[in-house]
C-alpha cells in the first residue's frame, strides 16, 4: 500500500521523471512483486490530495479508495501491519 509521501513510488516513468528528474526506479520491483502474486495498491484519497490521476500511475498498481480500508482488510486476514 503506497500512501503519504511514498505515493511517488507508484508513479509511471513520465510522471516520476517530471517530478524527480529521473525515471521511476521502483517500477521493476513493483512489476516483479505483481508477477509473484503480490497485490500493490495506492491510496485513492492521497492521489486526490496530491493531484495524481490514475493515468499517472505505473501499470502494476491498483487504486484503492482508502489506504486504511485495505490495511484493515489485510489485518483481518491475518497479516500484520509493520509501522516504522
Amino acid at each position: 500500500m503506497f500512501h503519504g509521501e511514498a505515493i511517488d513510488a507508484a508513479l509511471n516513468d513520465a510522471s516520476y521523471k517530471a517530478k524527480h528528474g529521473v525515471p521511476n526506479p521502483n517500477l521493476a520491483a513493483i512489476a516483479a512483486l505483481k508477477k509473484k502474486g503480490v497485490e500493490v495498491f495506492v491510496c485513492g484519497q492521497q492521489m486526490r490530495i496530491d493531484g495524481i490521476t490514475p493515468a499517472m500511475l505505473g501499470p502494476d498498481v491498483t487504486v484503492a479508495s482508502d489506504a486504511l480500508i485495505v490495511l484493515i482488510t489485510y489485518q483481518n486476514r491475518g497479516y500484520a501491519l509493520m509501522k516504522f
